[in-house]
């Protein structure tokens, strides 16, 4: 216990090599797997701040912590008793026996962070708990100095000052004050994150750090802490399945970049880290983003409290799931199932070409009734060609214009202004949905040539060759060898009029030779992604009106148009108020 006498306890002499630690040491090395750095106090007492039912927390720092960290709430507080006995190690209101393990649901509960926390530094406990008067504790490197009566009102102070300076070995290895102070701001913003229910005030040398009050609405504690610029593009999640209830907000794939994302992850309220998890959400953005990309996200889960461990790390920063696999299902499937919601993965509006119609609204697929003749994928070409009626607009729909602008985008009207479509990249998110469909299913039909194509290919490629032989064969090559490093094309794929089955074919076994779509962990949607890339509609190619309407039709068809297998934007948006205020008419 740290609040005693040090000294060692007496051992019988002789040869023996094994002795009991003095309480000292003991009490030192305990301390060292709760505190690590000042962010370690300030996340401990923060934690027992909530715990203690307070509205308002308060942390106040010095010197990132090294000097001083002064934690203030207005929970419950303790009694003179109470406030004497939570200095002794394992000295818990939480818990009373092993089974009250399984499903607890504070913060502390071991009863080991006061103790560790005060054996050393320099300690003062004042608490009340409103029904008597308050009890401040003084302790110095685990030797209790002072109790006594002080005036204060419902609630607890925990000041921590000169931490860790009776072991100077450990305070040598703490960073430098910036870096301190950014770990306990981070500390204190996950807990805000958990807690919108309870304000924080964060002061770091004086200056306010952090200030958000109690009972935010989730979005705007996200906003506070991470600030609007990534909450803007943050969209919400929610899905349930088994015993696993995920809610929370993630990025939109256009706005994720490689770096500087925030990620959170809350399981019945409390943080924890999950490397696992965040892998899943990831998962469901295959073929939205880039490889590369990182997008930022915050996921809750609640679960029966039987159903998670809590008591598996020192810190509490890891927690163990009875399914971890289901949950990991769970976040892929609700992300994926999130990303495939079309209008709330687009930034601005509603993209829908604009339609008129008496008597009311057109179908939208009626828009284009050309769809599926014969132009892009999805139709054949020549003589293969079904004379099918095609569907038509009701009687007074207008289909909306459509204009090709620098041969690369599709431009037409929508309710909320002017709608832009890369051709090429709308093409590749067509080919790459239908290709991972042919992969897992039935062959796609080829077209046998009357003169094979042949080809060179280098050594690396034709180990590509091999690997993937059975893959490229279901998209619908059909190749063998030539002699030497020469190989016979004999059956292409064809995606749309204007595509050259060998451009295509070289370029992707080049790409897949260099792994230049090495980023993505499943090979399929690797080879889908590098084949839409390559047999999409180029920039730059003249589009007739039926062609750009069946291109558009199969693209609002997908599972999600407004991104391409890169990540990038295939919808862009040029809003008609924007429009009307650079004519002066708002």
């Amino acid at each position: 216990m740290p609040v005693t006498d040090t000294g060692s306890r007496e051992t019988r002499p002789g040869s023996r090599r094994v002795a009991i630690l003095p309480d000292a040491v003991a009490d030192q090395i305990a301390a060292g797997e709760v505190v690590e750095r000042p962010a370690s106090v300030v996340k401990e007492l923060v934690e027992n701040a909530v715990d203690a039912g307070a509205t308002v927390v308060r942390i106040n720092l010095t010197a990132g912590g090294k000097t001083l960290i002064e934690v203030s709430d207005d929970g419950s507080g303790m009694g003179r008793d109470d406030a004497i006995l939570a200095l002794d190690r394992h000295a818990t209101s939480k818990i009373r026996a092993a089974a009250d393990l399984v499903g607890v649901t504070t913060f502390g509960f071991r009863g080991e962070a006061l103790p560790a926390i005060a054996s050393v530094s320099r300690f003062a406990l004042t608490t009340s708990d409103g029904r008597s008067e308050g009890t401040e504790v003084r302790v110095t490197g685990g030797r209790l100095d002072h109790v006594g009566p002080v005036a204060r009102q419902r609630g607890t102070t925990v000041a921590v000052r000169a931490l860790f300076f009776n072991t100077p070995a450990r305070r040598k290895f703490l960073r430098s004050v910036s870096s301190e102070t950014r770990s306990a701001h981070n500390a204190v913003a996950t807990m805000a994150l958990s807690h919108p229910d309870v304000g924080f005030e964060l002061t770091v040398d004086g200056r306010p750090r952090l200030f958000v009050p109690p009972g935010q609405h989730r979005r705007e504690r996200l906003a506070a802490v991470w600030g609007p610029d990534i909450v803007d593009s943050l969209i919400p999640v929610d899905g349930a399945a088994g015993a696993f209830f995920l809610e929370g907000y993630i990025q939109r794939p256009g706005e994720s970049k490689p770096t500087g994302r925030r990620t959170q992850l809350l399981v019945n309220g409390r943080p924890f880290k999950d490397p696992f998890l965040i892998r899943a959400a990831e998962a469901g953005y295959r073929a939205a983003i880039h490889p590369g990309d990182r997008p930022s996200m915050f996921l809750a889960v609640r679960v029966d409290p039987d159903q998670v461990d809590v008591n598996v790390h020192p810190t509490k920063l890891e927690v163990r799931f009875r399914d971890h696999a289901g949950l990991e299902r769970v976040v892929e499937d609700t992300v994926r199932m999130t990303l495939g919601e079309l209008v709330s993965s687009t930034r601005i509006g509603d993209w829908r070409p604009r339609v008129e119609a008496a008597g009311g609204q057109t179908d939208f697929r009626e828009l284009f009734p050309d769809a599926g003749s014969a132009a892009l994928p999805g139709g054949t070409t020549g003589e293969d060609t079904e004379a099918t009626e095609p569907a038509r607009p009701e009687a007074g729909a207008a289909p909306t214009r459509l204009s090709q602008l620098f041969l690369s985008y599709i431009v037409y009207e929508s309710a909320h202004g002017l709608v832009f479509v890369d051709q090429h990249s709308a093409h590749e998110r067509i080919l790459y949905e239908r290709v991972m469909a042919q992969l897992s299913g039935e062959d796609a039909v080829g077209q046998r040539l009357l003169i094979p194509l042949t080809t060179e290919l280098t050594d690396e490629e034709l180990d590509v060759l091999e690997d993937h032989g059975d893959t490229i064969a279901r998209i619908g090559y059909e190749v063998e060898g030539f002699g030497g490093r020469t190989v016979k094309i004999a059956v292409v794929p064809n995606p749309h009029p204007r595509f050259d089955p060998l451009r295509c074919f070289r370029e992707m076994v080049a790409d897949l030779a260099r792994g230049r779509f090495g980023g993505w962990s499943n090979a399929l949607e690797r080879f889908a992604a590098t084949f839409a890339c390559r047999a999409a509609v180029k920039a730059g190619e003249p589009l007739d009106d039926r062609e750009m309407r069946e291109l558009l039709a199969q693209l609002f068809a997908t599972a999600l148009p407004p991104h391409d297998v890169h990540g990038r934007s295939t919808i862009v948006q040029l809003p008609r108020e924007e429009l009307e205020r650079r004519f002066g008419r708002r």
